[in-house]
């Protein structure tokens, strides 16, 4: 691997070099890559939206369907992997994912319905303290749900606080995050942010966003989607109040995967707080008595609901396990690197049609920028994508390329800014 102090070359020979000493170079093998595109190599750089098949998911699930059509109703207990404790299966590698203790984590139901959920319990507004912030520019599923949450509660969008970028900027600054928390913290009750902005790739600063947070009595939760298996997260050292996420992007999972939680350690065993109950968060002991008295399970299996899909999660397991081999500090270290070179390749370029909005700043961003296009249409993310490449483009002139370490090269950052180039040529 190259050094992080080493200086970018815009030739295919470096790239070919940092492949060659890449010490995750052997990972790409074990996903399944989409077919050639007009006869094309594709170059797929989507992860953020939805990350490639592991060659073992298939036959993950389809142990489960054998094993469905061998045992039926026996196989969740009888099946190679038990279907009854399945979703303890993926607790550990997961936890280790997103930097919690086991007790803190659960994959269960899908991302925005897990915020409702969490939100059910640590939305708790009052007369004076009942504003929840979010940032400005929020994927739009999280700002239907908090306002749907306000409304529910009686207060509409009073309740709502948008944290704006200064004008003219793209991003926000964090000293201003801190600054409006700090001004407005007696009104706040929860502060839920992304950790990545699906729009603008900025990572925010969880640890101090929290610490500000709790240092004003608010709650702090974040939107994990964009962070989840591409940042090294350490929620439970940042002491994070909750988290969710989906686990279809750079998780791996597939379309639609099940989702998971984060409930830090210290609410373990807040029963009093409340919360939508199912059989599944039962005390498992007990959980077979059919009793009608609800008795939730410590931690984050505790907001459990209902019973989780197994095809699902067998998917899931698939790609924790290559996560679990590869770990997230040398996946963060190659990202770094990948995204670096891929920032270094897009300026060179000298384009005034183009820009990053992405902060520069490497701990400011997870794998992918985000390109402004001036003046254009999407005529330009259709030319690249003939010529190739799986990118992904936001209204209203934004075309977001993800390059995953887990997957994806230096030679695949260098071919896509050769399209791009040879695109921006034609126009």
């Amino acid at each position: 691997m190259i050094s992080s102090h080493e200086n970018y070359d815009s030739s295919p020979k470096f790239a070919q070099t940092a492949d060659d000493a890449d010490p995750l170079r052997k990972f790409r093998g074990h996903f399944q890559f989409p077919d050639k595109f007009n006869n094309l190599e594709p170059v797929y750089l989507t992860g953020n939206s939805l990350g490639l098949m592991p060659k073992n998911a298939r036959r993950y699930v389809e142990q489960e369907l054998d094993d469905w059509a061998k045992y039926a109703v026996e196989g969740h207990t009888n099946a190679k992997h038990p279907w009854l404790p399945y979703h303890e299966f993926v607790t550990e590698p997961m936890a280790r994912v997103v930097g919690a203790k086991p007790i803190e984590t659960v994959v269960m139901n899908s991302l925005t319905v897990n915020l409702h959920l969490l939100m059910v319990s640590f939305y708790r507004p009052t007369s004076d303290r009942f504003k929840i912030v979010i940032e400005k520019g929020a994927f739009p599923s999280d700002r239907y749900a908090v306002e749907s949450q306000l409304k529910f509660h009686g207060y509409g969008n009073t309740g709502l606080v948008e944290l704006a970028p200064r004008d003219g900027e793209a991003t926000l600054r964090t000293e201003d995050i801190v600054g409006a928390i700090d001004r407005d913290g007696d009104s706040i009750a929860l502060i839920l942010l992304g950790g990545v902005n699906y729009y603008t790739g900025q990572a925010f600063e969880m640890k101090a966003i929290t610490e500000v947070g709790h240092r004003n009595g608010c709650v702090v939760g974040f939107d994990c989607a964009h962070a989840a298996g591409n940042l090294e997260l350490k929620l439970h050292d940042w002491d994070v109040d909750f988290a969710a996420w989906c686990s279809y992007k750079y998780l791996n999972a597939g379309p639609g995967g099940i989702a998971g939680i984060f409930v830090h350690e210290r609410h373990a065993r807040s029963f009093e707080l409340p919360r939508f109950a199912g059989w599944w968060g039962h005390d498992k002991e007990t959980r077979f008595l059919m009793g009608p008295n609800f008795v939730p399970l410590e931690g984050a299996e505790g907001w459990q609901i209902s019973n989780p899909p197994i095809l699902q999660l067998a998917a899931l397991r698939a790609s924790l396990e290559i996560f679990d081999e590869a770990t997230m500090p040398a996946l963060r270290a190659k990202s770094e690197k990948l995204t670096g070179f891929l920032a270094f390749l897009l300026n060179q370029l000298s384009d005034e049609r183009i820009s990053i909005i992405t902060p520069n700043d490497p701990e400011q961003r997870g794998c992918q920028l985000s390109i402004r296009m001036r003046n254009s249409d999407k005529s330009l993310f259709d030319s690249i994508t003939s010529r190739g490449v799986f990118a992904d483009w936001r209204e209203p002139g934004v075309i977001r390329v993800a390059p995953v370490p887990l997957y994806n090269t230096f030679d695949d950052v260098y071919r896509f800014v050769a399209i791009l180039e040879s695109c921006l040529e034609k126009r």
